[in-house]
């Protein structure tokens, strides 16, 4: 049986997508899932980009296309009072919720819903305390308390470590699979599809250049 990391924060739609589609897209297989919470700004900060949310233009399509999807496969959605929003308080409190920092399908699913259901302001402390006390997390404040900052900042350089470079993604077999839309190709490599062997899946990382643009100094 293999086993699925899912690299998530809440501040993605496409995150939150994923996760309510992830048992219907995978169903019949045998897999274990572990759900690491990572701080999607430390990606793009290594990677030097800006978030889909940072850029107008796909600002307002990444809006758009979400809220489509999410109609078309009936799941809850609605867009929260802001966004962007400063995530890491949701962030410390999912992994103040396991010792390991990696919280279950349950507090996942339940903090995901708090930001993505309802259209209220994600970020609002009275409404993550109140959640907090719903998940019944670790006191004193989960988003102060260091655990919770340090297991943050693990998992969020283990992503890093593993190639990760967005979320949603999902890591089996030191592949990464990325983004909502890849779970049937995540589906294929777990039924043993010969497109994905070894050999395949490193050819696309041998392919040379022919042109880079160069990064402002």
């Amino acid at each position: 049986m293999k086993t699925i990391t899912f690299y998530l924060d809440f501040i993605s739609p496409y995150a939150y997508l994923a996760f309510e589609e992830m048992p219907k897209a995978l169903a019949g297989l045998s897999y274990a899932m572990r759900y690491k919470p990572v701080f999607f700004g430390g990606l793009l900060q290594h990677t030097g980009q800006l978030g889909p949310a940072e850029l107008p233009g796909k600002r307002e399509w990444v809006y758009r296309q979400t809220q489509w999807l999410a109609r078309s496969k009936g799941i809850p959605f609605a867009m929260p009072a802001m966004h962007p929003f400063n995530p890491l308080p949701l962030l410390r409190l999912a992994v103040a919720t396991d010792r390991a920092g990696e919280p279950n399908r349950y507090v996942c699913e339940t903090i995901f819903r708090h930001v993505w259901v309802g259209g209220a302001d994600a970020a609002d402390l009275e409404r993550t305390a109140a959640l907090a006390d719903v998940l019944q997390a670790a006191r004193p404040l989960y988003m102060d308390a260091p655990a919770a900052r340090e297991l943050l900042t693990q998992h969020t350089q283990e992503a890093i470590a593993a190639g990760v470079f967005g979320v949603p993604s999902y890591e089996v077999d030191d592949r990464i699979f990325w983004g909502v839309d890849a779970l049937p190709m995540l589906r294929a490599y777990l039924e043993h599809d010969p497109s994905l062997d070894t050999a395949q899946w490193q050819a696309a990382a041998d392919i040379p250049y022919g042109i880079a643009r160069r990064k402002s100094p």
